[in-house]
């Protein structure tokens, strides 16, 4: 699937892109197609994020773009120049694995200072960029001790210092945050948008844990099967989704089939007509399905759209409590908001739901349909 529907020449894409590929494809045997004729712009100076699930194509691209793994077809270009035939080494991209590949035996200091020496770089001007690195991931004043006598956490930000130091025109993040606990996770991920923003560098993030990609990516492309699903902003692909699968992947959805009976409405299986914007429509004909995100549900008519049900299961999740309501136009999932004292809504109740029509997005019955 291509993205762009038509690409500038090269000198503009020299110009606008760091990373371009063009008609990727990767085969493993005869059997297993990892990625499958993929194109992509990734502009410069943004925080890109490959999200999927396992199996999904992701880390086999990103490998790729880094030189470890070599394409079957197509091209990869940095800069504006095809490096698809060039080693690791000879690519201006770093890469930052979960598994932080320090050296133990070396102190903080020389595994930052290690490209910089393999390069060339000694005296003041390498003690400059080293210092300079480790303040920028928050590390300074550690540069004598071991990796082992660092957290998990500072080692990571250590790999991240190490990786930045050469100033590469793109750094590739693989999954670098898997081996963190939850709330160090969070933390990390707010220091790798903020060291992003600061550097301003390219940065294409691997994972596929949709909260991550959402929170640090201001592009974000969701991957399925080797193909590319959408590409977009978190906003775009959270509000807007054009297949199913993205609809799914990217939070909880309710999506109800109907039949396209106007430029705005659709009519459900129960006969409930809904409302949406006419260009979300898009001039679509025949069966459809309607998505509305649980938190754009009220209890209570008076939204536009309305849809009644009995409720059948409830979850409490702290800042809301999670309803299941049976409908004649299928299941529906709610979120109530537990901003007041004794508001629980118990199992076997029957409830109307509202939405605003602008709150509606719509999506082809095939997934992947664009």
């Amino acid at each position: 699937m291509t993205v762009e529907a038509a690409h500038p020449p090269p000198a503009v894409a020299a110009a606008e892109y760091d990373i371009r590929l063009i008609g990727l494809t990767k085969r493993f045997g005869d059997d297993v197609v990892a990625v499958d004729d993929i194109s992509l712009d990734i502009d410069r100076g943004h925080f890109f994020a490959l999200l999927g699930p396992s199996g999904c194509g992701k880390t086999t691209t990103l490998r790729m773009i880094g030189g470890f793994e070599e394409p079957t077809e197509g091209r990869i270009e940095l800069g504006g120049v095809d490096v698809a035939p060039l080693p690791p080494y000879k690519r201006d991209v770093n890469t930052v694995f979960q598994s932080y590949a320090l050296f133990p035996h070396l102190s903080i200091f020389e595994n930052v200072a290690f490209g910089l020496r393999r390069r060339g770089v000694k005296g003041s001007q390498l003690r400059t960029r080293v210092i300079e690195s480790l303040e920028l991931v928050g590390l300074a004043g550690l540069e004598k001790r071991k990796p082992r006598q660092l957290s998990g956490g500072q080692q990571q930000r250590i790999a991240l210092a190490r990786a930045l130091v050469n100033r590469p025109r793109v750094l590739l993040l693989d999954e670098p945050l898997g081996a963190l606990d939850l709330k160090l996770r969070k933390e990390m991920q707010l220091e790798l948008k903020r060291i992003q923003h600061e550097v301003g560098i390219t940065f294409v993030h691997v994972t596929h844990d949709q909260e991550e990609a959402m929170t640090m990516a201001d592009r974000i492309v969701i991957m399925n099967g080797g193909h590319i699903e959408q590409l977009g902003t978190p906003t775009e692909l959270y509000e807007s989704p054009r297949t199913a699968f993205v609809a799914g992947f990217l939070g909880v959805s309710n999506l109800l089939e109907g039949t396209a009976v106007a430029e705005d409405r659709v009519k459900l299986a129960d006969g409930t007509e809904v409302r949406c914007p006419r260009e979300v429509l898009g001039g679509r004909s025949g069966t459809v399905q309607i998505g509305v995100r649980p938190e754009k549900l009220r209890i209570g008519e008076g939204a536009g759209n309305t849809l009644s049900g009995t409720v059948t299961e409830s979850a409490y999740i702290g800042v809301s409590t999670q309803y299941i309501l049976d409908t004649p136009a299928g299941p529906v999932t709610v979120y109530m908001q537990n901003d007041r004292p004794g508001g629980q809504v118990a199992t076997g109740e029957r409830l109307t739901l509202s939405w605003s029509p602008e709150s509606t997005f719509v999506v082809d019955t095939q997934e992947g349909t664009q």
